[in-house]
């Protein structure tokens, strides 16, 4: 428990983002979709990273389908077609979006790097009782596989399945506080994409970046 001599923290909880901030799998990811993209006719580049990395599956599925993307990357139209899979054949989209888990999973059985910083950061938070949530834009299948590999108990798990929208709007960040019965202006979001840190922030979060390694307690005290 924490010490009643020490100040009091500057927040009510900390929500971590999982792929590429505690656990090295958004190359993963990418190769996942590049793999099916190429069963698909399509090879990505840079211009799909925003479309790719940092979102749910069925978002990324959406996108690759021919029929929800008629026009090239970048333009209103992809733009437009990107976030949701409204705009193409459904049962295609759902075909996609269950390639696209299976390529994720079979690499993540091969084993997953967690990133630097990561576990020293989960135990500290254990050690002072402060309520952490995952938030991932991965399905709850993927997220179980990982899970183990973070030695953590978290209070409250959000999978892609669990809000109506996935990142970037705020919806994961929003019921990952409602479930903490935390106001999420009071949390610490725990992000490493573009994607990610946008829906933390439309969610009223606090934002720490992680750029390569996790920060470490002291830091995360600091803001």
């Amino acid at each position: 428990m924490p010490s009643d001599s020490a100040p009091p923290l500057p927040f009510e909880a900390v929500l971590f983002d999982m792929d590429g901030t505690l656990v090295d799998t958004e190359g993963l990811w990418w190769e996942a979709t590049a793999e099916v993209a190429a069963s698909l006719g399509r090879a990505l580049g840079s211009a799909d990273v925003p479309y790719v990395l940092g979102r749910t599956v069925e978002d990324t599925a959406a996108y690759l389908v021919p029929a929800a993307r008629d026009a090239a990357p970048g333009t209103a139209a992809a733009r437009d077609a990107a976030p949701g899979p409204a705009a193409a054949d459904r049962e295609t989209v759902d075909a996609v979006a269950g390639r696209l888990t299976e390529a994720f999973a079979d690499r993540i059985r091969q084993g997953v790097r967690v990133v630097r910083g990561a576990t020293e950061l989960l135990r500290a938070l254990t050690a002072q009782a402060v309520p952490t949530a995952l938030v991932s834009a991965s399905p709850r299948s993927i997220v179980e596989l990982v899970l183990p590999s973070l030695d953590h108990r978290f209070a409250v798990v959000v999978a892609a399945e669990d809000s109506p929208r996935g990142k970037p709007h705020p919806d994961p960040y929003l019921e990952a506080a409602r479930l903490l019965e935390a106001d999420p202006r009071r949390c610490v979001a725990v992000e490493d994409s573009p994607t990610g840190i946008a829906a933390a922030t439309a969610a009223g979060c606090h934002v720490l970046v992680v750029r390569g390694e996790v920060p470490s307690w002291s830091a995360l005290r600091r803001g």
